[in-house]
């Protein structure tokens, strides 16, 4: 089968197309057909050789950790051949091959059955890079978002902070406040219907005092990292929460511990290991049906040819897309 791989870490040079043999199935395991995968920023990390030792399988590698496809073998899954699926957690591009191949083994735990109103593409979207899977766990199960509570998601080109602004507003939030680092992307994301801060244009701090009166946010949802940790934890308003989810910005920053003291502020960090695969699975199948409700739409930036990989990889980390990036396989 054809399949992405590679065989040492190193840059986007070290992806490579290969014939790959066919997914061997542990027991009860099933067989998808993957027809569009993920370009995550995690695949990245990986590639690069920054995960913890023993986090990564043997060489090769196949990356990829989300994608939607057709079942061809059922497994224990109770689903029938021929089911649209998407597959997601569980470790695969990392101690498991995982998606970036025409066919992959998957665990039923990690499938959810994508409903008939939801094409593969809008389903691929929501699943890459788990933007959506993240608010709607960082909200509802680590800090207890109430309606009525305002919500910064930074990065509106992100799966993170569009994920978290259209999460929170299903949730009832009374803002749901991005940013943008150019006014090109702020105009995108205005149109898209985001509050967002133009950073070229006034501070974070400025712009979350403008939008809430002064009041700040209630709940941070930080997947840019950084600098902009700091200018976020100053954002917050009296017993706020700042979620630490990602670091695109960087893994280091500077904070001002009074905003710490005299906000009576929160910080949590947050993964995925946090919750069990059945909670996983119940929350896509929930944001499955959203998308088919059309109460959130996840924005798709470009679909790569799966030979493609490497530039596709190098898009989604240096071109500054606006939406997720997939690889039509």
């Amino acid at each position: 089968m054809r399949a992405i791989q590679y065989h040492r870490f190193g840059g986007y040079d070290v992806l490579g197309s290969a014939t790959a043999p066919e997914p061997a199935t542990p027991d009860g395991w099933a067989i998808v057909r993957v027809a569009l995968a993920g370009v995550s920023p995690l695949d990245n990390t990986a590639r690069l050789g920054k995960l913890p030792a023993g986090v990564i399988k043997p060489f090769p590698v196949v990356p990829g950790s989300s994608g939607v496809g057709v079942l061809v073998e059922p497994g224990t899954s109770g689903l029938a051949v021929g089911a649209r699926v998407a597959m997601g957690g569980g470790g695969y591009g990392l101690g498991v091959d995982g998606v970036w191949a025409e066919l992959v083994a998957v665990n039923p735990a990690h499938l959810v059955p994508i409903p008939d109103a939801v094409d593969d593409t809008a389903a691929a979207t929501l699943t890459t890079g788990a933007g959506h899977l993240t608010a709607l766990f960082a909200l509802t199960e680590v800090v207890r978002f109430r309606p009525g509570q305002a919500v910064l998601a930074p990065g509106v080109g992100g799966a993170v902070g569009q994920g978290g602004v259209e999460i929170a507003r299903v949730l009832g939030a009374s803002h749901a406040i991005t940013t943008a680092t150019s006014s090109a992307k702020a105009a995108k994301g205005r149109e898209a219907g985001f509050e967002v801060i133009d950073l070229t244009q006034e501070s974070l701090r400025d712009g979350v005092a403008r939008i809430t009166e002064g009041k700040g946010v209630d709940v941070v949802l930080d997947g840019v990292g950084g600098a902009l940790t700091g200018e976020a934890l100053g954002a917050l308003a009296v017993d706020g929460s700042l979620v630490s989810i990602g670091y695109s910005a960087g893994m280091t920053g500077t904070i001002n511990v009074t905003d710490l003291i005299w906000r009576n502020a929160h910080i949590h960090g947050f993964r995925f290991a946090l919750f069990t695969d059945e909670q996983v699975a119940a929350a896509n199948a929930r944001l499955l049906d959203l998308v088919a409700r059309k109460e959130i739409s996840p924005i798709t930036d470009s679909v790569f040819p799966l030979a493609e990989a490497a530039d596709a990889q190098r898009h989604l980390i240096e071109g500054g897309p606006f939406g997720r990036v997939l690889l039509a396989v």
